[in-house]
């Protein structure tokens, strides 16, 4: 890349902030990922960035400032896309099983994200409770669930009694499971997780697992 297009950036980066920090925020996602907190360095986003570490405590402060910025980033990215679904407008088993193969669909295809989200929890969530926008932005995400189930109930479709909070629950756990574990439970059980065939089948079973859960 010749020094005209870097010059260009970094034109662009001092008249768009915005674009600025999110573009530090698309490199330091996985810097984070891969290393986690501790791991990370800052002068490997920067010149990633060709940028200066400077700038980036600037714009975030610190790097804890930065892996929160980071973790905002990729569950408002999620529930953005959830949103775009529109599961309100189909029935109620359409909207559940649209809604399970989006959730194994987005975490098999951002490992970045299960990464953040496992380095969270090693952290048992310290950075998470700081921050209320993640928070705020994962009540839609429950509401959403409740309103398809609630809906199911009253036409009859799914049964009564289960919490949509726990029904949440067992949409995430096995497509989280499907990326976070892939490498060891591959290795153990000769599965290649690369396969077409196989993640369609492993998708297509989670799907239809957690419907029958619900179903009356």
């Amino acid at each position: 890349m010749n020094e005209t297009v870097h010059s260009e950036r970094r034109a662009t980066r001092t008249n768009d902030p915005d674009r600025t920090m999110a573009d530090i925020i698309e490199v330091a996602t996985h810097e984070f990922s891969e290393k986690g907190l501790a791991g990370a360095r800052i002068d490997v986003i920067a010149e990633a960035m060709r940028t200066s570490k400077r700038m980036i405590y600037y714009y975030f402060g610190s790097k804890e400032g930065l892996y929160l910025a980071v973790l905002e980033a990729a569950y408002s990215r999620i529930r953005s896309i959830e949103a775009e679904l529109h599961l309100e407008d189909m029935a109620p088993e359409a909207a559940l099983r649209t809604l399970v193969a989006f959730t194994f669909d987005y975490q098999a295809a951002n490992p970045d994200f299960i990464r953040l989200v496992m380095n969270e929890n090693m952290h048992r969530g310290e950075y998470l409770a700081q921050s209320k926008t993640i928070q705020r932005l994962n009540v839609p995400a429950i509401d959403s669930v409740r309103e398809i189930y609630e809906r199911g109930v009253r036409e009859g479709v799914f049964r009564a009694g289960v919490d949509p909070v726990s029904l949440h629950m067992a949409i995430a756990a096995p497509c989280f499971f499907n990326v976070a574990n892939r490498h060891t439970f591959g290795l153990i059980f000769k599965i290649d997780f690369d396969d077409p065939a196989a993640t369609a089948t492993r998708r297509e079973s989670i799907v239809e697992m957690i419907v029958r859960f619900v179903r009356r």
